[in-house]
């Protein structure tokens, strides 16, 4: 019997798929956007995705959902929107803003989850935001968790992921339990030197890829998102990523899909103008026009970003430019860059499906946590012996609407300000063409 994780604010399911790699089984996630949920059971079928907001939600509203009964629950782990800033006089986490934090606790202790792993931005930590954490795991001493400390931010540069990008990780147990350690380094970051160098070095963009064909030579990819393709020879990290290679420490469960298909590379009709910028610039540069980060070949990837959602003008962080052609990178570069397998699909727009990386957790990383706290259960992980079928593949394309209505629910996500994103994207025209 695998332990038993519950994965709250899942999105796509970075963190889910993490802890399944660990070893956990993930039997629930909440997602209150439609659109990142039904991704979220397209790639885990077998998991219970709950299509609504932690707010309201009970403990045992999730294990119905996921017909736990009264199993133990092992795991609760997610990464709670929250701002972060105390008002004068008044607790941070009793600002109205950061009642979805309160939920995760409240969520974990009405679980009786053994453990927890609390994820969120490294800017968290500095400044007024400090006397939010410190509220936070007071918030856990009461409800009966001890907290690992002190906390640390993790570079998933470090773990074998060829991007830099830093998030606070937060690990506890209920209390009599013993506490999971942080995990230790695995690499230094391609391309750096210094005081890490007794590190072997990571994954570089080249390594995740340049086995990929060029998403430009495919007219298809201009309206679909797939298209059968000859790969080219993969790196050892690509290896693992194209299912051709298995990692020792991987115990999730295998899916079965078609390895002649490049998914999730819907291509972008850049310019004439927008190419000849983007190919005058050096790898690791700033493109001085559109302000794009131009990958470096040998080094790792900047920290891919998400863009502010449907109501703050549903904008789309650009996305960097390839190091070898001149243009932005897709949808599926990004999540190889992010640590997802091929077999991995995210929503086949360019910007719900870049959205949908920028906000997860590198599966890498959150396997290095979540193998941290399987040493702390005391269990040793085992490798499932049945291959999974992914969802349907409708679930990739649904719209605001139809994503709702598959759930069973009103539209949760206010639809987009057209107007904020219109002056948004005035700073340059390949942003325009970046976004959906």
């Amino acid at each position: 019997m695998r332990p038993i994780g519950i994965d709250l604010f899942s999105g796509a399911g970075g963190l889910s798929l993490g802890f399944e790699q660990a070893g956990f089984d993930v039997v629930a996630a909440v997602e209150i956007d439609p659109i990142h949920a039904a991704v979220h059971a397209f790639n885990f079928p077998r998991c219970a995705t709950i299509c609504r907001s932690v707010t309201g939600l009970s403990g045992d509203d999730i294990r119905k959902a996921a017909k736990l009964g009264k199993k133990k629950v092992d795991v609760v782990f997610g990464g709670a929107p929250c701002q972060g800033f105390s008002m004068i006089g008044q607790r941070a986490l009793d600002d109205p803003r950061n009642s979805l934090v309160k939920d995760f606790v409240r969520i974990v202790s009405e679980l009786k989850a053994s453990y927890f792993v609390f994820e969120n931005v490294k800017g968290l930590t500095v400044g007024n935001h400090k006397a939010f954490l410190d509220e936070l795991i007071e918030a856990f001493d009461h409800e009966g968790y001890s907290v690992r400390l002190p906390w640390k931010v993790l570079d998933a540069a470090n773990y074998s992921v060829p991007q830099s990008r830093e998030r606070l990780i937060l690990m506890g147990a209920r209390k009599g339990l013993k506490l999971p350690d942080y995990p230790a380094m695995t690499s230094r970051p391609a391309g750096s030197r210094g005081l890490l160098d007794v590190l072997p070095e990571g994954p570089s963009c080249k390594d995740a890829l340049e086995d990929l064909p060029d998403a430009e030579d495919f007219d298809e990819l201009l309206e679909s998102d797939a298209v059968k393709v000859k790969w080219k020879k993969p790196s050892r990290y690509a290896m693992i990523l194209r299912g051709l290679s298995n990692s020792s420490d991987d115990f999730s469960y295998r899916r079965s899909f078609d390895p002649e298909l490049l998914t999730s590379s819907l291509r972008t009709d850049h310019t004439d103008i927008s190419r000849r910028r983007f190919a005058q610039t050096a790898g690791g540069e700033i493109e001085p026009i559109s302000r794009f980060f131009k990958l470096p070949e040998k080094g790792v990837s900047n920290t891919l970003r998400a863009g502010t959602d449907s109501a703050r003008g549903a904008f789309t962080s650009p996305r960097p430019i390839h190091y070898k052609h001149a243009r932005c990178i897709t949808v599926r570069e990004m999540m190889r860059l992010h640590g997802y397998p091929d077999w991995f699909r995210m929503h086949v727009t360019k910007w719900h499906g870049a959205r949908e990386v920028g906000n997860s957790v590198p599966p890498p990383l959150a396997k290095a946590v979540a193998a941290e706290v399987m040493k702390a259960t005391g269990v040793k992980p085992a490798m499932p012996e049945e291959t999974l079928e992914l969802g349907d593949p409708s679930l990739l394309s649904l719209d605001m609407g139809s994503a709702a209505a598959h759930f069973g629910i009103a539209v949760p996500i206010s639809q987009r300000n057209r107007k904020g994103a219109s002056k948004r994207r005035q700073w340059d025209d390949e942003a325009a063409q970046a976004a959906e």
